[in-house]
């Protein structure tokens, strides 16, 4: 009887020889020496590299050092039964996954369920059918298939966003060094002229932004300051911002444009909107951007607090009065380069001892809070109130700490920046 159950079970395996696919080698486990050589035999035939193991520890100790692709094993042997050989193998570190097959003679599906628990991926029942046995094992190739092809574009993927870290980490250590050149084009925050103080602000949203502030001597009497915002964000705002910067620098005044040399050689005040109105065109005509900026460029005459200043788009200055009074400065007019030959016009202010000039960007009063409502102009004359007692960069930082608390800590959305003018007087 055993011996017919066993030609039986050789003649139900017996099937012709194929090409294998994904699967390459099969461990073929099992503490019956005969069911061994049955399933190895057929297997060997369909052109299989099969490994045999009689327990579930030999087993174990053979996956160690010679992975397979594909594992039959007896769901009943001694020691070591199928399902724990099943823990132990999906316990272990494998570069590529291992389809695990069980071979049993239970058929209630509590059992089944906690096969599949344990890491089982299929189940045979026994004695083998050889056409099942070929149609479970094509299934298990179709999982290994997929995951070797899941496996190659993950690696693809991870070679792919390594590079691309790589290249952010060039670009980033190349914009904290932009950073520092663009923070760079401030070289004073702050100076005392005795008669007048000036503080200046320069907060980017990103790496680099668009805003610059600034200031430059004219002559003994008389300063310059200016605020710029050019439109976006970034490396191109930035490098335009640079290119302003030396249209106003103090360091070459003979390349500045706001100042002229009388018969003398002596350095006087052009005309701010003059000057704006250069810009607007050079931006348009020599640049070849579709960026403009807004601006308040201003001449200070430090001993009598006569201002002339002239306003390109940027927010109305404000100036607090020693009494507390503020006022908004200013006609708006229009960004620089935007409309060719547009005409921008000067305004004159008069400060007197204890006054002060506040010239901000719209990062200040377009500064969101959770909400979406924007500080505006009456939330910065608000803390212009709040703080009339504060003086120099004291009063930038007391902006800044006030910006964060309203914006609920956040990071802002655009650049902050922001000069500050305090007219002492003369004794």
């Amino acid at each position: 009887m055993q011996n017919r159950l066993h030609n039986s079970q050789k003649k139900s395996l017996e099937i012709p020889e194929i090409k294998s696919g994904v699967v390459q080698k099969i461990l073929v486990v099992d503490d019956s020496g005969v069911q061994r050589k049955i399933l190895c035999s057929s297997l060997k035939r369909r052109g299989y590299d099969v490994i045999e193991a009689a327990s579930g520890f030999e087993a174990l100790e053979i996956c160690k050092t010679d992975a397979p692709d594909l594992i039959l094993s007896d769901w009943m042997m001694p020691g070591m039964n199928g399902l724990d050989f099943c823990k132990a193998f999906r316990a272990m570190k494998r570069s590529s996954y291992g389809y695990f097959i069980l071979l049993t003679s239970k058929n209630e599906k509590g059992q089944v369920v906690h096969g599949l628990n344990v890491g089982a991926d299929d189940f045979l029942t026994k004695p083998v059918n050889a056409e099942e046995l070929h149609a479970r094992i094509r299934a298990g190739e179709r999982i290994l298939e997929m995951e070797k092809k899941l496996t190659v574009q993950n690696k693809v993927v991870s070679n792919t966003l390594a590079e691309i870290q790589c290249l952010y980490d060039s670009i980033d250590r190349d914009l904290l060094e932009a950073k520092k050149l663009q923070q760079s084009l401030i070289r004073e925050r702050y100076r005392d002229f005795k008669s007048a103080e000036i503080s200046l602000l320069l907060q980017s949203s990103g790496h680099v932004g668009g805003d610059l502030v600034g200031f430059f001597p004219i002559n003994k009497t008389q300063i310059g300051l200016f605020a710029i915002d050019v439109s976006g964000h970034g490396i191109t705002s930035a490098m335009m911002t640079a290119r302003l910067a030396g249209f106003l620098s103090g360091g070459t005044p003979d390349q500045n444009l706001a100042l002229l040399q009388d018969q003398n050689g002596n350095y006087i005040a052009r005309s701010p909107a003059k000057v704006t109105e250069q810009l607007n065109t050079i931006v348009l005509e020599e640049m070849d951007t579709e960026h403009y900026f807004t601006m308040v460029l201003a001449h200070i005459n430090i001993e009598t607090g006569s201002i002339t200043a002239s306003q390109a788009g940027h927010p109305h200055p404000i100036i607090q009065r020693a009494n507390g009074k503020t006022e908004l400065c200013g006609d708006g007019g229009l960004p620089v380069g935007l409309i060719p030959n547009a005409e921008f016009t000067d305004f004159n202010l008069q400060l007197e001892k204890g006054d002060r000039l506040f010239v901000m960007s719209d990062g200040v009063t377009e500064c969101p809070d959770k909400d979406g409502n924007l500080l505006d102009e009456d939330g910065t004359i608000d803390f212009l109130n709040r703080h009339q007692t504060v003086k120099g960069p004291a009063f930038l930082e007391a902006l800044m700490w006030d910006l964060n608390r309203f914006s609920g800590w956040t990071d802002f959305p655009d650049d902050v920046s922001a000069v500050l003018l305090e007219f002492n007087g003369t004794e």
